[in-house]
């Protein structure tokens, strides 16, 4: 069977496959980007904080134990249900799109691992950004983690396949109209599936045009979890500090 969808997003982070795809993403990484990153903003203890694109809550759960009040979110009713077993006083879990505010006000609103530029329409991302300025206290700070599309496409392998949990994975990637592409296709149980990524190629400056129109302010630009200075071409990550 094959899968496609215009909202990919919304189908292929709901399956199993994708948890299993993506099953050896670096916890102890996330972990050391949250602490930095938390010093850095130096948000009091109990502060509110905003997971949006939450996934399974593997960033969320950490800033809770580092003494915060965290919602997380995401469209992915799966990742939230999943996520759920960790509820717990100051940890919470909803079904939410992130272009929609909520009513509710946080210290810090954090959009992490690449979760930004899914959209089709453009003006859904700018909408995310209007959001997000929604839903921060004053003095709050908002925080973009997202991939360095110049080294991504220099770099970019055409094809490749990954073996994971006996589901051998055949990745194809391409760039077209502004798009980075990653189209996945594998075999499970005698079944075909097949899942195309698309994630708009957004550079710095598109982010600084993005905030323009928000009426947000880019207060720091870093490159790494370590929170390095950005390199066009070096650096592996795009992380945007704003209010």
């Amino acid at each position: 069977m094959t899968k496609r969808n215009l909202k990919w997003y919304a189908q292929w982070f709901d399956t199993k496959y994708y948890h299993i795809l993506y099953k050896d993403r670096d916890y102890e990484e996330a972990q050391l980007f949250m602490k930095n990153l938390a010093n850095f903003l130096d948000l009091e203890n109990n502060a509110k904080v905003l997971d949006l694109a939450c996934g399974r809550g593997r960033h969320s759960i950490y800033l809770h134990k580092l003494g915060f009040e965290v919602l997380d979110t995401d469209l992915s009713k799966n990742s939230i249900e999943f996520a759920k077993q960790h509820e717990q006083p100051g940890l919470a879990f909803r079904v939410q799109d992130m272009s929609q505010a909520l009513d509710e006000k946080f210290h810090a609103v954090f959009n992490l691992f690449t979760s930004f530029g899914y959209f089709e329409n453009e003006e859904n991302n700018l909408d995310t950004l209007k959001a997000i300025k929604a839903e921060l206290e004053p003095g709050g700070y908002g925080v973009i983690d997202f991939m360095n599309v110049h080294k991504v496409i220099k770099n970019l392998v055409a094809k490749n396949t990954k073996t994971v949990e006996g589901i051998e994975f055949h990745l194809q990637r391409w760039v077209e109209n502004n798009f980075i592409f990653k189209q996945i296709d594998f075999k499970d149980h005698k079944e075909d599936f097949l899942f195309i990524e698309r994630v708009r190629a957004v550079t710095l400056k598109d982010f600084k045009n993005y905030f323009d129109k928000a009426g947000i302010q880019l207060i720091n630009v870093f490159g790494d979890y370590h929170l390095q200075d950005f390199d066009e071409e070096k650096s592996d990550r795009l992380i945007l500090i704003f209010q």
